[in-house]
């Protein structure tokens, strides 16, 4: 791809997420906007929803997830997102198919039992019913009573598969403590969509929201296949085709590219982690520096101009909150005083000072 049409992409990328040209809506409006916004970091995730939110703090966010609407839970790839309530439930049973057979070997290999998994559910509905909450190693202890193992990766995956069956999702905070409750007394129930109806759903929010971007993106963000990507794709209504790079790019009708600009992002927001390839936006060269211990863990980046070309790091004291700035080129002066400005607005979001140790 050449350099005219990864500026041209990633402006149009930067726009559709709503980074660069944030749109007055609620928090949840946000992560309905979204689809689906990936949070196995919270305080990360929180961010990722100011950052698009004008005028939120991170105690609105917060206090939307505690009152239910934004969910927490996995509803694909068996990572962590936050998503509208009306959607949870679709987008899980879509996903679930592919995760049948994973599932499946991972239960086999850390030794868990049908028989533990159903036992499993019955304490936990039994503990939540009523509208209660727990927290999560108060599960785990009542798991281990029953004589159900949790070390290791144990109770993890038992948790992640009944919120797989759509048993449990999260609640709200209990201090730093994450808590889970019963889905069906947690969301409130919302219409069914068929295989169809949920594909096409798929499709046209992710490509308005994320677009532009290819079915092989759509897939591997939607736990799907690429025959189901197409399907999708082909179902959905209000999208452009164009070329990149010689591959069918699809994105919402009428999206205007965003104006260059300078963003601060947490780890694993959606600019970077949003697609199967990250090329466009992300140097190969550089990727080892976004997840420097090659584990999953996605550093928080710095944004010029839609290419990611810095990693940065917080530091925070009880007056205020330092960031280090680890670029990967040279920046310009322009780029460092876009970074500023851009780490004041993430202060505002934190309600603490923030500013650069450089």
């Amino acid at each position: 791809m050449d350099l005219s049409e990864r500026r041209t992409l990633a402006a149009l990328r930067l726009a559709a997420q709503r980074i660069a040209t944030p749109e007055p809506a609620s928090p949840a409006d946000t992560v309905r906007w979204m689809l689906a916004l990936q949070a196995q970091d919270l305080p990360g995730a929180r961010w990722s929803v100011g950052l698009r939110t004008p005028g939120s703090t991170d105690a609105s966010v917060a206090a939307a997830i505690d009152s239910g609407e934004i969910v927490r839970s996995w509803p694909m790839r068996g990572t962590l997102h936050l998503v509208a309530p009306e959607d949870v439930r679709w987008m899980m049973r879509i996903a679930a198919r592919r995760q049948a057979t994973t599932a499946a070997t991972r239960r086999r290999d850390l030794g868990i039992t049908a028989e533990q998994v159903v036992a499993a559910s019955d304490i936990a509905v039994g503990l939540l019913v009523g509208g209660r909450a727990i927290r999560r190693d108060a599960l785990l202890a009542e798991w281990e009573r029953a004589g159900i193992p949790t070390s290791g990766q144990r109770g993890y995956h038992l948790i992640w598969a009944l919120a797989h069956a759509a048993l449990i999702v999260f609640g709200p905070g209990d201090g730093k403590h994450p808590t889970f409750v019963l889905l069906e007394e947690w969301v409130a129930p919302a219409p069914e969509l068929d295989d169809d109806a949920a594909l096409g759903e798929f499709a046209s929010r992710y490509f308005r929201s994320h677009g532009p971007a290819t079915v092989h993106d759509l897939a591997w963000w939607a736990s799907i296949t690429v025959s189901d990507a197409r399907t999708g794709a082909a179902l959905a209504e209000g999208l452009e085709e164009r070329q990149f790079d010689g591959v069918t790019h699809y994105f919402g009708a009428g999206q205007e590219p965003a104006a260059p600009g300078v963003h601060v992002l947490p780890g694993f927001d959606e600019y970077l982690l949003g697609y199967r390839d990250r090329s466009s936006v992300l140097a190969p060269e550089f990727s080892r520096l976004i997840a420097p211990g090659e584990n999953g863990i996605f550093l928080p980046t710095v944004v010029v101009d839609g290419r990611v070309v810095a990693t940065w790091k917080r530091t925070e004291t009880t007056a205020e909150v330092r960031a280090t700035l680890s670029p990967f080129t040279t920046l310009t002066k322009k780029g460092y005083a876009g970074y500023e400005r851009a780490l004041r607005r993430y202060g505002e979001f934190i309600g603490k000072p923030t500013r650069s140790d450089d």
